[in-house]
């Protein structure tokens, strides 16, 4: 086992992997990763399944039966996701009994094309639940407004969620106010809220890229050195923000109740940069009760070389207020950049749907000639 990995997990960081395939499952390479790598959570999203479904054979012979019974290609897919979802939830089952659902969860995300529809969203969500019938699955619902409503409704009914798509802090503390309402109704609706998890996938890696890009065209020497310093400063913010929202009487009439934190996920973690230090979004966010999901190739790099010194963020939210106020000096507009971030993390996700939609209806049409 890695001692770096060893190390980030005993500082309260939960490894988990941003990917799943089928190959991956019947390889038994995800279980090497949990022996091994301390990982003990998956997460997936519309991207990973499309370019899992773009590889190899291991999705043919499902695929081929599929297309004899002639299921239409939206079934196909929720049949496909679910299975592979499914397994990986019972690869994880172990830690999830190890850690008394703390961890071993593994994440499904309802169709991104719902982002901006409340009802359709629960409604997918209900039926992904049901599907997978998995204690330890997370629904993964984006934080639009129209995601709001839907996260609260899930957690009533008892559905574990992991909230994603978050960029803005304001909107993050919507998103908690949005958990502590779901298990406000699940407790009026009589259900164990020990049994219901949640996390909150906060986005790194692309805030710097949104905004580096911003400060590059003014030019300056001083937007110069504000480079790559905003996505850490907002992540810390939003911990800072976790810290305060959670100290709060109404989570504590929660956790009496027997109701579990909503932790801080820190997503988007593999650094676009390749100036930028390989494990700079895992090295500089370590902080008790959070999850770090990364890439392979992010998680591969953190066992190799990553810098695990303790704590690093708290005690940093000054200096991170202090480097937020210097963007909006340098004309950095903060609402218009997770705006345009969460327009394009929905539109992305949409067109990797898409993609791995029509790569199920051309493996459908060819099997189900083959047949």
């Amino acid at each position: 086992m890695s001692e770096i990995l060893k190390r980030l997990s005993d500082e309260g960081v939960s490894i988990w992997l941003d990917d799943i395939s089928r190959e991956r499952l019947r390889t038994g390479n995800l279980a090497e990763l949990v022996k091994d790598k301390h990982v003990v959570g998956v997460t997936s999203n519309p991207t990973i399944f499309a370019k899992a479904l773009s590889q190899g054979t291991a999705y043919d012979d499902q695929v081929r039966d599929l297309a004899v019974r002639g299921v239409d290609v939206e079934e196909a897919a929720r049949a496909i996701t679910t299975y592979d979802i499914r397994w990986g939830c019972d690869v994880l089952r172990p830690v999830y009994d190890r850690t008394d659902g703390l961890d071993g969860r593994v994440s499904l995300e309802v169709d991104p094309r719902l982002a901006g529809d409340t009802e359709r969203t629960v409604a997918e969500a209900r039926a992904l639940w049901w599907l997978v019938d998995r204690p330890n699955l997370f629904i993964k619902i984006p934080a639009t407004e129209a995601g709001l409503p839907a996260i609260t409704a899930a957690l009533a009914e008892g559905i574990s969620v992991n909230v994603t798509l978050i960029f803005s802090l304001e909107r993050y503390g919507k998103v908690i106010d949005a958990f502590f309402a779901g298990l406000e109704k699940a407790r009026e609706n009589g259900h164990d809220l020990s049994k219901i998890a949640s996390v909150a996938s906060f986005f790194v890696s692309r805030v710097d890229t949104e905004i580096d890009k911003r400060l590059d065209k003014t030019g300056s020497g001083e937007a110069k050195a504000l480079r790559s310093k905003a996505a850490l400063a907002n992540a810390r913010l939003a911990y800072a923000l976790y810290e305060e929202k959670f100290g709060t009487d109404r989570w504590k009439a929660l956790k009496d109740a027997g109701a579990r934190p909503q932790r801080p996920l820190w997503a988007s973690t593999g650094v676009k940069d390749p100036d930028l230090s390989d494990t700079l979004y895992v090295d500089e966010l370590v902080a008790p009760g959070t999850v770090n999901t990364m890439p392979e190739a992010t998680l591969v790099a953190v066992a190799d070389h990553g810098q695990i010194s303790g704590d690093t963020v708290r005690g940093t939210y000054d200096d991170a207020r202090a480097h937020m106020a210097a963007l909006k000096d340098a004309g950095v507009d903060y609402d218009d950049v997770v705006r345009v971030l969460e327009e394009e993390g929905v539109e992305k996700f949409a067109v990797s749907w898409k993609e791995m939609l029509d790569s199920i209806r051309g493996e459908l049409e060819s099997k189900g000639a083959g047949a």
